[in-house]
């Protein structure tokens, strides 16, 4: 089992940047690929990026490609979302995951676990 809490989100203007983070329990957090997913109201849940377990490796929609990084610390058991250049369709909540395959997925059925969703507003 694998508590995942998301931190990071807020309002902030359009061009903007937020740095979202999510922290796992447990000591095998080295063990999951990590991703991040986003739901807009009204929208169904969309990959966001991912990230390999040692973090070699990473995956991005072409919607937020050369604006936002993830990136991971196995030390602290975080993974992170650097968003640069927002835009106001970024809105959205803003979910981590935890994937125990080797296989980096851009599909939300096979992560495992889930946090509670931090919300992430851009205003024009």
């Amino acid at each position: 089992q694998v508590d995942l809490v998301e931190s990071g989100g807020g309002l902030v203007q359009a061009g903007g940047s937020l740095r979202l983070s999510c922290t796992a329990s447990g000591n095998t957090f080295s063990y999951y690929v990590m991703g991040w997913f986003r739901q807009a109201r009204g929208q169904e849940r969309d990959f966001v990026a991912a990230i390999s377990r040692t973090g070699g490796l990473t995956y991005y929609d072409d919607s937020v490609k050369d604006r936002f990084t993830i990136s991971r610390d196995n030390e602290k058991n975080m993974v992170f979302l650097q968003m640069n250049s927002l835009k106001t369709e970024d809105t959205a909540t803003y979910f981590c995951a935890a994937d125990r395959s080797h296989s980096i997925s851009l599909q939300e059925g096979p992560y495992d676990y889930w946090g509670q969703g931090t919300q992430v507003t851009v205003s024009s």
